[in-house]
């Protein structure tokens, strides 16, 4: 098969399956630009098979010629429209191959990253992974023309990435007209100097596909023009591109290696922020159906849809409230001065051992787009926030847990055992939402938007007559910090562990009818992780009045009774009791704070209070269940709770409460 053959096929089939992209181009203003045109290999494997696997088995030659065809199928199009006054043919046309959806998806050709071989050099590869470093934006030198004196034969040289991306000399001229035209005796054509942007990455592989006892590795990839700053550290990405090697630094008495290097074609980011996520229409009215269902027991529905997180752990109402909250968070604003509050929750759970703590870590992190999961022992300053590394002479910024989950989740098990200058380091993270470097003279601020999801054990036996900062160790500004410090206490109750144990044994039954019956009232997972999702981007609450009552009033409350409980009682419960009723506003499809959110945020402040004045109607987090009839129960709850707020000033005695349940 010719070079020309190919080209002609290449270029007619851009002409039949992607016109529209190519007329784009033709209509787009800047010339100098570099533009990627996608074409689907499952697309190509369908029109031209032969074709298709010349593209995967010689990328490097039939890519280079794809763009080419690219640029012939913009001529042939921009013939045909004439019509067109401002279509201007582009030069720098790149055609981006994307997997998705063909059989190389699914074969060996996806290896992880730890078992690259030296038989995936120079085949169409792709790998999956987490982006963990992002480089620094360059611009190399290109692909030069040179003409050779003897027979005026004109060329073009490509850098070897193996001898450091430099472009070598030609030993002799490719011109098969001509016999002795070996030597140097070629000149530079100035003006055909291409120059690339250019930028390197790293990307680790996920640990969850690691099979037993394996370390996770990682692997430099390329980026050049289009595809240069498109993704950021934490991301996770598939990457389609060429395997090649560079030679490593030299270093005295130590042997020169080839590195790996992947030189990518097409980059696709898997965890798209939540203001990128396209939810179906169909999706939307099922949302809408269900809460139309609920209309008159709206709290029934709610329940409905907490009962879908971590269903394997019975009960614990509470925690799956607060959960629930924190995932779905307030809404970020800023001030007249320029001062912005965050709208992400802190949510820390204090329990004794075997309470389910770390199941709602890991479950919490599958609902969340971007995730980071690390523990307390096996996390320092430097792994949290970022860390310097010298790579080739440069120093770079290496992004730990807390940048790796902007945007999304960051979960700390074992937060106690965390040293107390590591812990210190994470202040500036939940509050400001940013973590401020100075380190071997690189002095940037990069931003935090995370949420973070603590889990720790009490120290010792806890003891509900001293402080948190007593019984956790953590300090009084760390814990201030967290919006919703659950206590979960394994205390002795005959009744609710008769019914745990029933619950876990019908679980562990071989036959798992009735269960199946239970759980077909449950959201799954994929359901679940939408709607927080959309209602995440879709409603921004604002309050009214009537809330703006309740929680302005139990404040003050709070600040008139806080005697062992200081380091929560600050200004920052005040905007964490917003951001828990705006975040129940969400959770009920509404765009409205009303009083029933109020009120259910300060039940689950209440909950992280060690004594309170009203805390006769919450009890132990861990025996807390999901009621017959929520609605009803809630009314009890928000007429103890008005009655305790009526003593603080002239707030107003409300006899008929169920109106607050539908807002």
């Amino acid at each position: 098969m010719d070079a020309a053959g190919p080209g002609k096929d290449l270029a007619s089939f851009l002409i039949r399956h992607h016109s529209d992209q190519l007329r784009s181009i033709l209509l787009s203003s800047d010339s100098r630009l570099h533009y990627p045109l996608y074409v689907d290999l499952a697309e190509l494997m369908d029109d031209n098979p032969p074709l298709a696997q010349l593209i995967f088995s010689q990328p490097t030659e039939y890519l280079h010629l794809f763009d080419e065809a690219a640029r012939w199928a913009q001529k042939v199009i921009a013939a045909d429209c004439k019509a067109w006054n401002n279509a201007t043919v582009k030069e720098f046309v790149h055609v981006r191959i994307n997997i998705s959806g063909s059989p190389l998806e699914c074969s060996e050709t996806f290896p992880s990253i730890g078992r690259i071989r030296v038989k995936h050099r120079g085949i169409l590869l792709t790998l999956k992974g987490t982006v963990i470093r992002s480089g620094a934006i360059k611009m190399i030198e290109g692909e030069r023309d040179y003409l050779c004196r003897k027979c005026k034969h004109r060329f073009t040289v490509f850098p070897e990435l193996e001898t450091r991306n430099s472009v070598p000399l030609p030993s002799s001229c490719p011109s098969q007209g001509f016999k002795g035209c070996e030597g140097t005796n070629f000149q530079l054509i100035e003006d055909s100097i291409m120059r690339h942007d250019y930028q390197e990455i790293k990307i680790q592989e996920n640990t969850q596909v690691l099979g037993v006892g394996a370390v996770p590795r990682s692997i430099p990839i390329i980026l050049k023009d289009d595809l240069v700053d498109i993704v950021r550290a934490g991301d996770d990405v598939i990457v389609t591109g060429v395997l090649t090697m560079k030679w490593s630094s030299d270093l005295k008495d130590v042997r020169c290696d080839l590195d790996p290097v992947l030189i990518a074609n097409h980059v696709r980011r898997t965890n798209e922020q939540k203001s990128d996520i396209d939810i179906p229409d169909d999706v939307v009215m099922k949302f809408k159906n269900f809460w139309l269902e609920f209309k008159d027991t709206p709290l029934k529905g709610r329940n409905a849809i907490l009962r879908g997180i971590c269903p394997q752990v019975f009960g614990l109402f509470t925690v799956k409230l607060a959960v629930a909250l924190t995932l779905i968070g307030g809404v970020q604003h800023v001030d007249g001065s320029g001062t912005k509050v965050r709208g992400e929750s802190h949510l820390l759970l204090v329990g004794d051992p075997g309470t389910g703590k770390s199941q709602f870590l890991k479950f919490s992190a599958k609902l969340s787009n971007r995730s980071v999961i690390t523990t307390g022992l096996g996390s320092t300053s430097a792994g949290l926030t970022v860390t310097a590394v010298k790579d080739g002479g440069e120093w770079m910024l290496e992004a730990g847990a807390l940048v790796l989950a902007d945007g999304g989740l960051c979960c700390i098990d074992e937060f106690d055992s965390m040293r107390e200058h590591d812990r210190a380091t994470i202040h500036e993270a939940m509050e400001q939402q940013t973590i401020s470097i100075a380190k071997a003279g690189l002095v940037t601020t990069l931003s935090t938007r995370t949420i973070v999801f603590g889990a720790t054990n009490p120290k010792g036996h806890y003891d509900p007559s001293q402080t948190l900062s007593v019984n956790t160790t953590l300090s009084g500004p760390l814990i201030s910090r967290f919006d919703i410090v659950l206590v979960l206490l394994d205390t002795k109750n005959p009744e609710w562990d008769a019914v745990v144990s029933s619950h876990i044994l019908a679980e562990a039954e071989p036959e798992k009818g009735k269960s199946n019956e239970d759980l077909a009232n449950v959201w799954p997972l994929s359901m679940l992780r939408r709607y927080i999702q959309f209602v995440k981007g879709y409603f921004k609450p604002i309050l009214t009045k009537e809330a703006e009552k309740v929680i302005s009033s139990y404040y003050q409350l709070q600040r008139r009774s806080a005697t062992q409980n200081a380091a929560r009682t600050t200004v920052r419960m005040l905007e964490s009791l917003i951001r828990l009723a705006q975040a129940h506003a969400r959770l009920m499809f509404r765009n409205e704070v009303t009083r029933l959110d109020a009120i259910t945020a300060i039940l689950c402040i209440e909950s992280s209070m060690t004594t309170s004045a009203i805390v006769d109607c919450i009890g132990n987090a861990l025996h807390s269940n999901f009621t017959e009839n929520p609605d009803q129960e809630y009314i009890k709850q928000e007429k103890l709770i008005l009655d305790k707020l009526s003593s603080i000033d002239e707030f107003p005695d409300i006899n008929s409460t169920g109106r607050s349940i539908s807002g």
